[in-house]
């Protein structure tokens, strides 16, 4: 157990293929110990304190449910935003524990209520419908993956159609910054992060000012009702709903972008699954959906600080203590998962945490996801049978992001 481990901070263990680092992680889950990882300093960021890698699925879920010693604030993400950010931009509720993350939970949830749902099930079958009659083999990331859930988002803001391609830009640029996450400092990094910044100023000026128009004229849409006093007299000020939106537009956006793009490749490369899968759809795809989740992990990590000294899986971590919760390696785990290097749309039970741990910080738009992959797969398997990926897909060099720049396909 002495042998040296991969520096899970260095941008070169992201750049390596994901067999690689799954390995990795089944490394790191053999450990007696969690392995303890230093963190360089990053470019108008905080230095790194270092942190702790959780790689076991029970200690990925023991610490996702107990929010009270395994803190958000201040920061979920790596590296830790500096107090700046949060001043300027306001925090995001990724960042913020209890009461003010339920406070704010409790009004951004109905954006995600099965009758919101219902309301936008019609605009998302609308898009879906829209993007297979434009397809043409190319790119499935350009034509299907980065169009839909953009979307469906807007839609369910009121954003109008004709600024989606401007809020689209910018969410590539602050999604081109997740990157560089955790590399040390260099012009590239430097030139990434200030476009990151403007995106984020630009996208804050974006909902602002549709917030202020809502606020007089009110409309049947998300913003409208996040900006208006509910029964309850709850409602999110501007800034709040600057970082409501940043927050979906990366988790809401990039977790259903980056399963699709992922899906259609696993289902190119498992044609026995697709074909079971295919034989019954609207039985089958759900359980579909949950194991190319837990398959890809779209999301890889978040981080979280501990309140006070606590043991957890035989270790004693001390108040202050970073830990960094590595889904993947928590969905590859075989205390849980039976062959879990093995694709399998028929796995039950399936608990994987591609959707966040169990707890207050469990995905609000998961059920989201759902059905827009839903959607999107039945219309390209319906009208393109003979849809498949070509060749292997370009990723996304980031620690935090398991995307897909480019995949090749045809029909």
């Amino acid at each position: 157990m002495g042998e040296l481990v991969a520096d899970l901070v260095g941008m070169e263990f992201w750049a390596r293929p994901p067999a690689e680092r799954h390995a990795e992680f089944a490394r790191l889950r053999e450990r007696s110990e969690p392995v303890y990882f230093a963190e360089p300093r990053v470019p108008l960021v905080r230095s790194g304190k270092g942190f702790y890698a959780l790689v076991r699925h029970a200690d990925i879920v023991e610490a996702s449910r107990n929010a009270k010693v395994f803190s958000s604030e201040p920061a979920a993400t790596s590296p830790e935003p500096p107090p700046w950010v949060a001043a300027l931009f306001g925090t995001p509720m990724v960042n913020m524990d209890d009461p003010r993350h339920a406070r704010l939970r409790r009004i951004v949830s109905r954006a995600f209520s099965p009758k919101m749902l219902t309301k936008i099930e019609a605009d998302i079958q609308q898009t879906a419908t829209k993007i297979a009659n434009e397809l043409e083999p190319g790119d499935f990331v350009e034509q299907v993956a980065a169009r839909l859930p953009i979307n469906a988002i807007c839609s369910m803001m009121g954003i109008p159609e004709r600024t989606r391609p401007y809020v689209l830009q910018r969410i590539d640029a602050m999604t081109e910054y997740s990157g560089v996450r955790g590399s040390l400092a260099s012009p590239r990094t430097l030139r990434l992060l200030a476009g990151n910044l403007k995106a984020i100023v630009d996208l804050h000026r974006l909902v602002a000012r549709l917030g202020e128009a809502r606020l007089e004229d009110p409309r049947d849409d998300l913003v409208s009702a996040l900006v208006n006093a509910n029964v309850d007299g709850e409602k999110l000020s501007v800034k709040e709903l600057g970082s409501f939106f940043d927050l979906l537009l990366v988790a809401g956006n990039e977790t259903t972008r980056n399963a699709l793009a992922h899906g259609i490749k696993l289902l190119t490369d498992h044609p026995d699954q697709r074909e079971y899968l295919l034989a019954d759809y609207e039985k089958r795809i759900g359980p579909a959906i949950e194991e190319i989740v837990r398959y890809v992990s779209p999301i890889i990590q978040f981080r979280r600080t501990l309140t006070q000294d606590y043991e957890l899986g035989g270790h004693h971590f001390t108040q202050g203590d970073k830990v960094v919760l590595f889904y993947p390696a928590a969905n590859r785990d075989p205390e849980v998962f039976e062959d879990p290097d093995r694709f399998d749309i028929t796995r039950s039970p399936n608990p994987h945490v591609g959707f966040g741990g169990p707890g207050p910080h469990l995905c609000l738009g998961a059920n989201l996801a759902r059905m827009e992959l839903k959607i999107m797969f039945r219309e390209l398997f319906t009208r393109y049978p003979g849809i498949r990926a070509t060749g292997e897909p370009e990723l996304l060099l980031s620690n935090f992001d398991n995307g897909v720049v480019r995949q090749p396909f045809t029909f």
